[in-house]
């Protein structure tokens, strides 16, 4: 590993990696798209669609069994977060075989808007991620 970057100056690595791959702690050296992830559920790969400039998903780090993706900058602008169980992802469960996963959609004004793992609905980013942590 090299030395840590700004997320949005650090190089893009394509290199194919597969779940058991993606590192516990935040990347800081590079960028891993979420077209490198050979699991990738449809979803991830479709999560920057409807964002200005379609950004594809980049891995941030696990919470837990929780695998967690952004799509679109870390702030000053429309983005996304999915986080995937990848428990449930590698035994291909859930409703469409991609296993279980939330988003939580964060807006340019610092305002967000996701539903947990708990159920409870969340405007705040750290209260997300503090569901995810919990469940």
């Amino acid at each position: 590993m090299g030395d840590a970057l700004p997320y949005d100056k650090r190089p893009t690595d394509s290199t194919p990696v597969t779940t058991d791959e993606l590192p516990p702690t935040p990347v800081r050296d590079r960028n891993i798209p979420a077209t490198a992830w050979v699991e990738a559920p449809a979803a991830l790969l479709s999560l920057g669609d409807d964002l200005p400039g379609r950004p594809v998903a980049e891995y941030k780090r696990r919470i837990g069994d929780w695998l967690l993706w952004r799509s679109g900058p870390a702030t000053g602008g429309d983005a996304r977060y999915w986080a995937g169980s990848a428990a449930s992802i590698a035994s291909g469960s859930g409703a469409s075989g991609s296993g279980v996963a939330f988003t939580f959609r964060l807006f340019p004004d610092g305002k967000g808007d996701g539903v947990g793992p708990s159920g409870t609905r969340h405007t705040s980013f750290r209260s997300w991620k503090e569901d995810l942590r919990d469940h």
